[in-house]
């Protein structure tokens, strides 16, 4: 075997060809993340790096979601790999959520869920979300309106009605995380959803669900009878 095709940049080529070929079947999650270092950071051998990132953050989403502070603290990674971190996560994201907008959100709601649940998956902070819909209960927006502990003076219902007036949306739902995984709605959920549906009743907008996700999952305070 020749020192070319044993050197770092014959891996990336053979790296290159391979998702070309079969897009990420077959790839190990460290090999992934050794694409996503070298997308802005020209440097020969980033397989050490990326070893050493699945030895710290355990999975691929561990990764893309950790802080730029915790990525620096692994050694070999700067400025240039984590713009080529987020920006893959930032694609993915806008991508999802262009798939759910202008659609109706009945006949799209496994989509919708498919696409709250890689948003919010592997988050270490609750954010608490908005789903936008018009008359015809189609999709206007998704709007994150807040990050950080929710509790009962976090979200102010003003900032809501402000919103659902400036994008006049006729219905809305509610969405926020709960990092922990524990699907369980608290008191503070409890008393954030009272305080919004009343918000909204009074601007003649109709709420249709809280929904709370954690991991692969999600609570609805509409299937379980809290609306």
């Amino acid at each position: 075997m020749s020192s070319e095709t044993r050197s770092p940049e014959g891996h990336y080529q053979r790296l290159r060809d391979r998702f070309l070929a079969n897009g990420l079947d077959g790839f190990l999650d460290y090999e992934v993340v050794e694409l996503l270092l070298k997308l802005a950071d020209p440097r020969p051998d980033h397989k050490p790096t990326a070893k050493a990132l699945m030895t710290r953050f355990k999975s691929l989403g561990g990764i893309l979601e950790a802080p730029p502070s915790l990525l620096k603290a692994v050694k070999g990674v700067g400025d240039k790999n984590i713009f080529g971190l987020r920006l893959i996560q930032a694609v993915a994201r806008r991508y999802l959520k262009e798939g759910v907008t202008d659609k109706e959100y009945i006949q799209s709601a496994e989509q919708v869920l498919a696409y709250l649940i890689h948003y919010l998956k592997n988050r270490n902070r609750e954010l608490f979300l908005i789903i936008l819909l018009n008359g015809r209960n189609q999709i206007i927006d998704i709007v994150t309106i807040f990050e950080g502990s929710l509790t009962t003076s976090a979200v102010y219902p003003r900032e809501v009605v402000k919103l659902i007036l400036e994008r006049d949306a006729a219905a809305v739902i509610f969405v926020h995380n709960h990092p922990s995984g524990n699907l369980s709605p608290s008191q503070d959920d409890h008393r954030i959803t009272k305080r919004l549906k009343q918000a909204c009743q009074s601007i003649d907008v109709q709420v249709h669900d809280h929904l709370i996700v954690g991991g692969n999952d999600y609570f609805s305070f509409n299937d379980h009878g809290l609306l």
